[in-house]
């Protein structure tokens, strides 16, 4: 069974049938496909472009025989999204209620994390309860990084603003055991969205709201890759970032609608 060709049909939500016109050929020739056939290389190009996933994620090359790995095999990189607003928002909460070890997420306000799932933060307590640790990392509104990427973006105080009425959505995470809410004051080159061995990473273009920007799909293939570079970079982030007090920083009560 192909089960990366499994899951990327799931995350994007394509019935076997739409990629089987995609790629002109019979539904039954797709559903050989899901079974671990590989498709003719004209039929791989098609299915990977519809998917916007690398070819070589789909269909591995063959592992030599010494024993050592291709760089086609050690692929990271599962798919591509031309901004974050074009993320479906099924990928989102799957990815959020498969996590098993671990879920971090590293944005200056992150508005829509809450504003396209209500209900995120008590998805979250619910993971934690499972075992998941939960780290959220926002940008401080009262720090120098936050105010110069308001500034560069056009917006001036409004980013601070929407840290804070981000930050309401979570208070009741505070709490929980395995939870954690912190505030950065770093400059953010990508926001970072961590699910156990799956990570979106959403690239900052300057003068543009993250929305706006390119987003990444990577699947940590091993201690060298992109994968291990951008969570580290949480990593050093989180650990210079100080715990969320809100009833000492006068943060707002109710979210942003």
């Amino acid at each position: 069974m192909n089960e990366r060709l499994h899951s990327v049909l799931a995350q994007r939500g394509v019935v076997p049938e739409a990629l089987a016109e995609a790629c002109e050929v019979d539904p039954k020739t797709v559903g050989r496909w899901l079974g671990g056939r590989v498709p003719h290389p004209r039929h791989r190009f098609r299915a990977a472009q519809f998917l916007r996933v690398e070819e070589t994620f789909l269909w591995p090359a063959p592992q030599p025989r010494a024993g050592r790995r291709t760089a086609e095999a050690d692929t990271e990189l599962v798919g591509t999204y031309q901004n974050r607003a074009s993320v479906p928002r099924d990928t989102w909460l799957t990815l959020l209620r498969e996590a098993r070890q671990r879920i971090d997420v590293l944005v200056f306000s992150g508005t829509f994390f809450a504003q396209s799932n209500p209900h995120v933060a008590r998805m979250l307590a619910g993971r934690a309860a499972d075992g998941v640790q939960v780290r959220l990392c926002f940008g401080d509104p009262h720090g120098h990084a936050a105010a110069l990427r308001g500034r560069e973006e056009g917006i001036g105080d409004t980013l601070a603003a929407k840290i804070r009425a981000s930050l309401t959505y979570y208070r009741s995470l505070l709490p929980k055991n395995g939870c954690e809410v912190r505030l950065h004051d770093t400059t953010l080159y990508s926001s970072l969205f961590r699910y156990d061995d799956e990570l979106l990473v959403n690239p900052h273009v300057f003068g543009q709201p993250a929305s706006a920007n390119p987003l990444f799909h990577l699947k940590r293939v091993d201690a060298t890759g992109w994968f291990d570079n951008y969570a580290q970079s949480f990593d050093a982030v989180w650990a210079d970032a100080r715990p969320w007090t809100p009833d000492q920083e006068g943060t707002a009560t109710r979210g942003q609608d």
